[in-house]
């Protein structure tokens, strides 16, 4: 196999990856879109496309546009530095354009949208081919049938953003012209990578594998798509940690697709079992490689992976693998200054990952934002542990909740695989449903989301509202951003009886849990707090930057960081903590790392405190 060492930025020039996807975690460079489900022969359509605006919605379909008023960088917003444009106005509707060489080959071309923000319709050659709904979830196309002689494809995009709609996911987009509080720029239209891949008649469409620590066995569900025949159609997995094979199976198709457990050879004694166990400290993956077969006829071929994990709650612990794990996380916007939602690299988001660790965390709170499969990729293969936020709607209206329903069940599918992933949040803060305590509907809605979750995923715990006004959650999740450190043993102190502090305390003026929820021996954590601020004086608009506390000092802001998590890494009650947050974000400057991922104080300082709250040595850092 011809490796050729394609980057992004390579590959937005649109050559062809011919590439094994079994080298990806040895080449970060390879970055293949979707990790879970790699093919060997594929292109990346990134890099130039044809734009133009459509602020009127006057365009139907493209006959419609007369000229193309820009070119713009894909898969950078427009609003973003990147894509060329950086244009931050308000713009409902856009349009984008590419032509490409059909690659040659027989079978079937599928055509991929990483994601598109918020409403997507697709035309290929002029034909009208999907419409998708949902600015944080990929779909696919298969346009093989309006392929044409030419050897050339044409594909039009028009994407609907309404800027000012608070009944749609939104998450940190904000509604107001210019980025204000907690809220940033917008993000609108392609945002993640767009790429065609060639697969045969019949190919695998999905695959979704399920841990069980306890029987020592992973279960695999794959769907077949395609013309696959009634009968006769195989599916062989193949597992392996390095040049070790766990299993080797083949099973039968049945309705368009499989679902098996495989049973692997248990060691018993936990000295071997752990060789095989992912955890942030030792992430080993399963490597996973999958053929489907029509007798001697092999019709596709795809690598994925996965890992035997478990995640749980134990009364009032997180257990990891069955073991309690304390939860060190921070809080990840996933924002960049010239690229704003989209990682200007794969290696950017590798980076991101890196840089959490060595800083002492073990996990990060991607903060209303679904992240790109990369990032969950690099998290899986570095180790590092992720809880998955919804984006937030800020309107409650019977819109509001398809939309949320309908783009959670996409979320949940799209990463249910991945190893790292092991926290649902449906909702942070009673966003979306501002009358909780009150309001009959707004609490059914959480109540609703957590269930259809538990449903979806009953592996991993969920946190029905993050913050306060907890209903029915896995997790008790308090949000409190005092900066004192005294107050905060006051507050949550060996001293407190637990029972009063659900009765008493009020963070941010929000009881913890509303009435006939009470609090039933989960996991308490407090899982946003700090967010202290600093920007040199110099810096432009310094005096604009916002936090919950300042500081006016690097030496100020490293001791504040030491005690404040010293404390809290002291008080019993929690099982873990996340502190706000990972970088600046614009307005934001409560960042532990600037924007641009520079340290704001030593690496070193930040992991010593952060683990023990105490001071550096040569020893402990």
């Amino acid at each position: 196999m011809n490796l050729l060492g394609i980057s992004l930025e390579n590959c937005a020039e649109g050559q062809s990856c011919d590439l094994d996807p079994r080298a990806i975690s040895l080449k970060p460079d390879l970055a293949y879109p979707r990790p879970q489900l790699e093919r060997s022969h594929w292109m990346c359509l990134n890099g130039a496309w044809k734009f133009t605006f459509d602020d009127a919605g006057q365009f139907v379909s493209p006959t419609d546009i007369g000229t193309w008023t820009h070119t713009i960088e894909v898969p950078f917003a427009p609003e973003s530095i990147r894509s060329g444009i950086g244009d931050t106005g308000f713009h409902s509707n856009c349009w984008y354009e590419r032509e490409f060489e059909t690659p040659e080959g027989e079978g079937r071309l599928l055509l991929h949208f990483g994601a598109v923000d918020y409403r997507a319709r697709v035309w290929v050659n002029g034909q009208y081919m999907a419409e998708h709904e949902g600015g944080y979830t990929g779909f696919s196309i298969d346009i093989t049938p309006v392929l044409n002689q030419s050897g050339r494809t044409l594909v039009t995009v028009w994407a609907q953003d309404d800027p000012h709609d608070l009944a749609k996911p939104r998450g940190k987009q904000d509604w107001q012209l210019k980025p204000h509080s907690i809220w940033y720029p917008r993000t609108t239209g392609i945002w993640q990578t767009v790429w065609i891949e060639r697969v045969g008649t019949a190919y695998i469409d999905h695959i979704r594998w399920t841990p069980n620590y306890e029987l020592w066995e992973i279960g695999c569900y794959a769907a077949i798509a395609g013309d696959a025949p009634a009968a006769g159609i195989q599916l062989k997995v193949k597992l392996s940690v390095g040049d070790r094979v766990l299993a080797n199976d083949t099973y039968e198709v049945f309705n368009g697709e499989v679902s098996r457990r495989i049973a692997l050879s248990d060691p018993g004694i936990d000295d071997y079992r752990n060789e095989l166990l992912w955890s942030p400290e030792t992430p080993t993956l399963i490597h996973a490689h999958l053929q489907l077969w029509q007798q001697d006829q092999l019709l596709d071929e795809v690598k994925s992976y996965t890992a035997i994990r478990t995640v749980s709650i134990q009364r009032d612990r997180f257990m990891l693998n069955g073991r309690p794990y304390y939860l060190r996380l921070v809080l990840d916007q996933g924002y960049w200054s010239d690229s704003l939602m989209t990682a200007p690299s794969d290696q950017a988001l590798r980076r991101d990952v890196e840089l959490a660790k060595s800083m002492g965390f073990n996990g990060v709170r991607k903060h209303q934002k679904i992240e790109d499969p990369r990032f969950l990729y690099w998290a899986d293969v570095l180790g590092i542990l992720v809880w998955e936020e919804m984006p937030s709607a800020y309107r409650f209206t019977p819109k509001a909740v398809e939309r949320m329903t309908n783009e959670w069940t996409q979320v949940i599918k799209r990463d249910f695989s991945h190893p790292c992933i092991v926290v649902w949040v449906p909702f942070n803060e009673s966003w979306g449903v501002p009358n909780l305590v009150e309001t009959v509907a707004h609490q059914n809605y959480v109540l609703a989301m957590y269930h259809l979750t538990k449903t979806l995923d009953p592996t991993r715990p969920v946190v029905g509202n993050d913050g306060w006004e907890s209903t029915n959650t896995d997790i008790l999740a308090i949000h409190d951003y005092e900066t004192q450190p005294s107050r905060l043993t006051q507050r949550y102190g060996s001293q407190i009886k637990i029972a009063d502090l659900f009765e008493r305390r009020r963070p941010g003026g929000r009881i913890l849990t509303l009435d006939n929820y009470p609090h039933q021996g989960q996991p308490v954590m407090l899982t946003e707090f700090g967010g202290i601020a600093y920007t040199p004086e110099d810096k432009p608009d310094a005096d604009q930057v916002w936090g919950y506390e300042r500081c006016w000092n690097i030496s100020e802001l490293q001791m504040k960081y030491r005690d404040l998590l010293e404390t809290v890494n002291d008080i019993e009650i929690f099982s873990g903590f996340c502190y706000t947050q990972f970088t600046d974000t614009f307005q934001e400057a409560n960042g532990l790392l600037y924007a641009d991922r520079t340290p704001k104080m030593p690496i070193a300082a930040i992991r010593a405190a952060t683990i023990s709250g105490g001071l550096c040595t040569p020893t402990s850092c």
